[in-house]
């Protein structure tokens, strides 16, 4: 066969539409026949510094959109509708600037192609992170970056860098970019399976991608923008297609593969694992039709003794958005300024939910609860407790020492969240939950000294968690995991650091809360709501 060089992944076109942040920092200089894109440093800091901004208040047009077909969908459920509209409340509450989206603000990823005419004379890497962290110093995000100090030691950076910053050489006299914050919910939900050539047949794959969907849950704040990469030339490519093409990055590649191994999108694949996400019922985190937005299935080439399968998502923050510098200036992905305009001009219909006060003695809230079964939406009004995985491991030295319990860990509910920065003259910084299942290996234990009785955060979560529940009379309610920002303004009264003040975003807090929305997921019975999906 003669040599043949293949674009391993020919994007065929960019419709994305930019807006013009500069005309400066550019400038085309000769080096002998060739013109060069000159880029001042600065430059790269102030698009980078713009798109970490733009991307945590602001959520692309088409995503919004998506969200309001599920509103007006017959067949979607009263939850799907009830999660889709308090996203959209939310986009709109984010996009005043003052408190972002998701309280999780994410590991900032730059993915960058540089032409080969393009010059900066620096390391990018560096005035790209300067930019970030102009951003996360100026704005109310929160720094979740923590570095290791010894193998265990652990802490904060402080500033939310390191980011991820990977930079690849293109022809050309032009720069791109793809930028991301993501979040630690949605990254764990990234998954890769090494398989072989028996996963590629009809039945299979089917089989396969049903399992696999079961198994994601909505730990990640669904409606979920799915990615399932089949093939690659390693582990680490498949992984790498995985993360752009959760972010549409690959949208535009063909549709059809060639014999140079080109990447391309199946579309009659996309279909099929759209349909069974929607048959899965999971839906948009509390039952229903809408687990996912849509589907990307990107086929790769792979080695004929290997066979990697990835799967990840974008969820509901979906914060993703290109840049590129020219000769005619730096620019930036234009995202939604407008939100309110996809809002329905009533809110969806819904059965009251049931008022809870948490104010009053633990078990006379455990025996209130008891009377509702598993799906039952609340509005929570009173004191809650915040930790979360730092917290919890605290609490565990605590026990493991002989020491017993914190009070206020028996005598309030726990809400698993840790907030971001919280805006002048607000009570509280975007605050929505985090992943449950990161706690359940404390649940048993916790409860089993009268605390942890009632858990407040988004996902699923094992079986142990129902066992002990079931065991000692607690429950787990659910929240809706996405909406950080209209948590923050229209639920959260005021915010109190109680203990363990040094770990930042992870301590203890007390806040008090009202009309704050939940339901019933694990109740005192052992009976648990994604265990029934499941079944």
């Amino acid at each position: 066969m003669d040599f043949r060089y293949q674009d391993p992944y020919p994007i065929q076109k960019d419709d994305t539409v930019y807006k013009k942040l500069t005309s400066d920092y550019v400038k085309i200089e000769k080096l002998g026949d060739r013109e060069i894109l000159t880029v001042d440093p600065k430059g790269l800091e102030l698009l980078a510094e713009e798109a970490m901004a733009d991307v945590s208040f602001m959520l692309r047009s088409s995503h919004l959109e998506s969200l309001k077909r599920i509103i007006d969908d017959p067949e979607a459920t009263d939850n799907d509708r009830f999660v889709a509209y308090n996203l959209l409340q939310n986009a709109a509450v984010a996009v005043e600037g003052a408190l972002p989206s998701c309280q999780d603000t994410g590991t900032a990823i730059v993915m960058g192609k540089k032409g080969e005419n393009v010059y900066t004379g620096v390391d990018d890497g560096e005035f790209l992170s300067r930019g970030i962290y102009n951003t996360y110093q100026k704005r109310n995000l929160r720094y979740s970056q923590v570095v290791p100090l010894t193998m265990f030691d652990e802490k904060n950076s402080g500033s939310n860098l390191p980011a991820q910053i990977d930079i690849y050489a293109k022809k050309g006299d032009y720069y791109e970019f793809l930028f991301l914050t993501k979040g630690g919910g949605s990254a764990n939900k990234t998954f890769l399976y090494q398989k072989t050539k028996s996963l590629l047949n009809e039945k299979s794959l089917e089989e396969f991608v049903k399992e696999r969907i079961s198994d994601l849950g909505t730990a990640a704040c669904p409606p979920y923008h799915l990615a399932l990469v089949i093939g690659g030339t390693s582990a680490e490519a498949n992984l790498a297609a995985v993360k752009k093409a959760s972010a549409k990055y690959y949208d535009n590649l063909p549709t059809e593969g060639n014999e140079a191994g080109q990447a391309f999108r199946d579309l009659e694949w996309e279909a099929k694992v759209q349909k069974i996400c929607q048959e899965s019922a999971i839906g948009a985190q509390f039952g229903g039709k809408y687990l996912t937005h849509d589907v990307r299935v990107i086929r790769l080439p792979r080695h004929a003794a290997s066979c990697p399968v990835g799967m990840g998502v974008s969820c509901s923050a979906d914060r993703n958005i290109k840049g590129k510098i020219t000769k005619d200036g730096i620019f930036l992905e234009q995202l939604e300024q407008d939100p309110k305009r996809f809002l329905p001009a009533t809110p969806p219909h819904l059965e009251e939910a049931v008022e809870v006060n948490l104010n009053k003695p633990m078990p006379e809230i455990l025996a209130e609860l008891s009377k509702y079964p598993i799906k039952t939406r609340l509005k929570l009004n009173g004191t809650l407790i915040v930790a979360r995985d730092i917290a919890h491991a605290k609490i565990k030295e605590i026990l493991d020492s002989g020491k017993p319990m914190p009070e206020y860990f028996k005598n309030h509910p726990i809400y698993y969240a840790g907030p971001a920065k919280t805006p002048e003259g607000m009570a509280s910084g975007s605050f929505g939950p985090t992943t449950a299942g990161r706690m359940d290996v404390y649940v048993d234990e916790f409860q089993s000294h009268g605390g942890s009785m009632i858990m407040l955060a988004k996902g699923n979560r094992s079986k142990d968690v129902a066992n002990a529940c079931n065991k000692y009379g607690g429950f787990y309610l659910g929240s809706i995991g996405g909406p950080a920002a209209i948590l923050a303004k229209d639920n959260i009264v005021s915010v109190d650091v109680v203990d363990f003040p040094e770990l930042g975003m992870e301590a203890v807090r007390k806040i008090e809360v009202k009309d704050f929305p939940a339901f019933i997921i694990t109740d005192d019975k052992g009976n648990d709501f994604f265990a029934n999906l499941a079944h």
